[in-house]
């Protein structure tokens, strides 16, 4: 056969092909819309399944990144010590923490002190507040923690100085019109000077949440803290280090100094290694959004089901179309092509108004739980690729069914 006429006859076999399969595609199309209820309920599933994998894995994943940021804001290079103490001994003394200081690969040491007391400017008093006592050491590496204002510095330690910084809700509520800064303070009787004005946001790290208070909060230096709290010890700090890659080496020899102050009683203390922290909770989300995920795509493979129900009914009921379209020359393939674009026509069409549903949920419940919302593009093709996988698994075996029929039994069953 000459070359010219193969050509002609491949394009003619080419272009046979795309007519075949625009007609399928055009045949699926008004099927599905002249069933227009039973093709949404079909759809159903398949939405509702989209939705909740996006949904889910898009709002955990903004849970997941708004606790990581506050635990990376206490520092993936911070060590946390909190003293239970024994019947000889409950704290640390200040002695006991420069020693501490002075161990190897440790920036410094940022003790804590909590308690409550009254706050008094003029006539306006506040009998409840929250009352934290921190060093120089807290403020570094916070440029968030300060609205207006300066933080503790070195010097007010030193020094002893009796100066304090105030959240907005004191700032309110006891300085209405007028400006806190350089504003004389009495706290539980002893006077102290407002040197700066905490923003709301600023402190918003996980191991400080409990200290959070509708009663207002404010800080102090440590020392004076311990002082009205009428205590000589801590029983509560942060070790910053030099090096993070050090940490099991540094952590060992605070728990050797412990070991050795408490005697080694069991439970005198509890030790929390931030990085260690962080890589555990990161792992324990990406298991929970795994198996959000899995319990999510259950609904998808309803949905799939919903689809094979639907296809299997809608060749019961075109079983004499088929038969006489077999008849008339109509090959199985076409036949099988064109149900089972039908299939993925409805999985189709369920995963891109499930992703539009599930991406608007996220969002609103962003809002809600007021997490930053970002778009998990991971979420939306697993969604996309398993609804369209649906509508290929669950609406091949019923295009299959179609496409063997017998043309004889088919019109016969009319």
């Amino acid at each position: 056969m000459p070359a010219g006429s193969a050509k002609y006859l491949m394009a003619i076999s080419q272009n046979r092909s795309n007519v075949l399969i625009k007609e399928s595609i055009k045949m699926s199309w008004q099927n599905i819309v002249s069933n227009k209820m039973r093709s949404f309920l079909t759809i159903l599933g398949v939405l509702i399944g989209v939705a909740s994998v996006i949904a889910l894995i898009t709002i955990v994943q903004g849970i997941t990144d708004d606790l990581t940021s506050q635990f990376s804001d206490l520092g993936s290079d911070t060590v946390n010590v909190q003293i239970i103490g024994t019947p000889y001994k409950d704290g640390l003394t200040y002695h006991e923490l420069e020693e501490l200081e002075n161990l190897d690969n440790i920036k410094g040491v940022s003790p804590t002190l909590t308690l409550s007391g009254s706050l008094s400017y003029g006539d306006l008093v506040d009998e409840e507040a929250v009352i934290e006592g921190y060093n120089e050491n807290y403020f570094k590496n916070k440029p968030d923690l300060v609205l207006r204002g300066r933080g503790l510095n070195l010097l007010d330690m030193e020094s002893k100085s009796r100066v304090c910084l105030i959240d907005e809700a004191i700032a309110k509520e006891l300085f209405f019109g007028t400006d806190p800064l350089n504003q004389t303070l009495r706290i539980s009787g002893t006077v102290f000077t407002v040197v700066g004005i905490l923003s709301e946001d600023g402190d918003s790290s996980v191991m400080n949440a409990q200290s959070e208070s509708d009663e207002g909060k404010v800080i102090i230096p440590y020392d004076t803290a311990m002082h009205l709290a009428g205590t000589g010890t801590i029983k509560s700090m942060d070790f910053i280090l030099n090096d993070s890659a050090n940490t099991d080496a540094t952590i060992a020899s605070i728990e050797q100094y412990l070991d050795k102050l408490f005697r080694n009683e069991e439970d005198s203390y509890r030790l929390i290694d931030m990085k260690q922290l962080l890589e555990t909770m990161n792992s324990m989300t990406s298991i929970l959004t795994a198996a959000l995920a899995g319990i999510a795509s259950i609904s998808l493979v309803v949905g799939g089901i919903g689809i094979m129900n639907m296809m299997l009914v809608s060749v019961k009921e075109r079983t004499s179309e088929i038969g006489l379209r077999k008849a008339l020359g109509a090959d199985p393939g076409r036949i099988q092509l064109q149900f089972l674009m039908e299939s993925i026509f409805l999985s189709v069409i369920g995963g891109i108004i499930g992703v539009i549903l599930g991406i608007t949920l996220s969002v609103i419940a962003s809002i809600l739980l007021g997490i930053v919302f970002q778009i998990s593009w991971g979420a939306v093709a697993l969604g996309v690729c398993f609804s369209t996988l649906v509508g290929i698994l669950f609406g091949w075996a019923p295009a299959r069914n179609a496409s063997l029929l017998n043309p004889i039994d088919a019109l016969r069953s009319q």
